[in-house]
């Protein structure tokens, strides 16, 4: 079956924005090799308001190569938006109801492992029912002080065994859990 994977960038006090919403301190280094990781997975997990800001974004003429490439490769996943509001759009399937359901039959379908991209409150939602199978969580080294938190109001512990650590140029170090 295939797995559920929440990889995101996060900062050593463990926020997933700035105060503002901003994610400049995000680094991307060729030796993270995050093409490799979106080649791994063939759909991507969405909030609204992340897949409103993120999921048809299109870099602009100054973006790399190398960036160019990462964005050409996540619009080429199905994509499921999760959200209260029913919507049609002809680049996602919108589902508003039963998430532990949708995503077991999602996981049924022949194919990769599935990326939980985010935002925040859908992110809590899933490690809440236990749909998260594997965290990569990549730390990058700065310190914000304020923010929205990976981890808030959860309300349980969540156990997980560290699989493997990974160390790249920039400092940034992604942990490799799966959920025990």
């Amino acid at each position: 079956m295939r797995n559920v994977i929440l990889d995101l960038a996060v900062t050593l006090d463990g926020f997933i924005e700035g105060p503002n919403g901003e994610i400049d301190w995000c680094i991307l280094d060729d030796d993270m090799d995050l093409e490799g990781f979106i080649g791994t997975v063939d759909a991507i997990l969405y909030g609204r308001v992340s897949y409103d800001a993120w999921g048809n974004f299109q870099p602009d003429e100054t973006a790399s190569a190398p960036e160019r490439q990462i964005w050409q490769g996540v619009h080429s996943k199905k994509k499921y938006v999760f959200s209260r509001q029913a919507r049609q759009d002809e680049r996602a399937t919108f589902i508003s109801t039963d998430i532990a359901n949708a995503v077991a039959e999602i996981k049924k379908q022949e194919g990769k492992d599935i990326w939980l991209y985010g935002g925040a409150g859908l992110i809590r939602s899933f490690i809440e029912a236990g749909l998260v199978d594997m965290y990569r969580l990549s730390i990058h080294p700065v310190v914000l002080g304020a923010g929205k938190p990976l981890f808030e109001n959860l309300k349980e512990r969540v156990n997980l065994k560290l699989t493997d650590t990974k160390v790249f140029r920039s400092g940034v170090v992604q942990l490799i859990y799966m959920n025990s």
